[in-house]
């Protein structure tokens, strides 16, 4: 049996986005509150009973969620532009290191409804 676990969080944090459709809008600095999932996929573990230990992996999202909360999302090392896609990626990297491995990344904003998915499944 294949399990699947995630972790919700959310961050409030600016950028620019100077080469869009709407330079006047979007060209400015402006912030957003984004909300993230993150889902790790695994069999159970027959002498834990999980498939990570749920308190790990809370730390390690709010280790990522501290990279880029109350941040200038265009100088966050590694980002690139910050477009959903680019933070999908970006959460999913500096996640790297988990067992299970992260299956999925959603990034989005609720209050304009603009979401992105990063399945990094097989």
């Amino acid at each position: 049996m294949q399990f699947t676990l995630s972790q919700r969080f959310f961050f409030d944090a600016a950028h620019s986005l100077g080469n869009t459709i709407n330079p006047s809008k979007t060209g400015r600095v402006h912030g957003h509150t984004y909300h993230a999932k993150v889902s790790v996929k695994g069999p159970q573990d027959p002498q834990k009973g999980w498939v990570i230990d749920l308190l790990y992996f809370e730390q390690q999202v709010q280790r990522v969620r501290q990279l880029l909360d109350h941040q200038l999302l265009d100088d966050v090392e590694g980002l690139g532009a910050p477009t959903l896609e680019n933070l999908c990626v970006f959460i999913a990297n500096s996640l790297q290191d988990l067992r299970p491995k992260v299956s999925q990344v959603c990034v989005w904003r609720e209050v304009t409804g603009n979401s992105c998915e990063l399945n990094l499944e097989p």
